[in-house]
């Protein structure tokens, strides 16, 4: 039985934070990492990583190159690496990526596809 890993995120590090007192609507993009730990409604579309804390809320269809979700997510998430689930995560939407991960306890709600990922991103 293989076992999981949780990757905690260092907050000191990331470029950007979206605090818990914020509420956001739109369109974002970004090139380097992201969390949420808020709310967002919109669409998300970056070459960086998505983090979404334990308490975010997000409401939007996401492309990044890889997707951590602790808190809630609902619409689809095509990620260029990865997708995972961790904690007490909830996605209500289609997951597509090379490499998706699901602790035990998350909820999903909707159909994964596996993609083949390319040989940078398998290092």
């Amino acid at each position: 039985m293989a076992e999981i890993h949780e990757r905690r995120v260092n907050e000191n590090r990331l470029d950007t934070v979206l605090a818990e007192d914020i509420s956001f609507e739109g369109e974002v993009s970004f090139t380097k990492e992201l969390m949420i730990k808020g709310r967002f409604t919109g669409k998300i579309h970056a070459s960086g990583d998505l983090y979404v804390a334990d308490n975010a809320d997000v409401e939007a269809d996401i492309v990044a190159h890889s997707v951590y979700v602790r808190g809630r997510v609902k619409g689809s998430i095509d990620a260029t690496s990865r997708v995972e689930l961790q904690g007490e995560a909830e996605v209500v939407g289609d997951i597509t990526a090379p490499k998706i991960v699901m602790d035990t306890g998350c909820r999903f709600d909707g159909i994964s596809r596996m993609r083949p990922g390319n040989q940078e991103d398998a290092k």
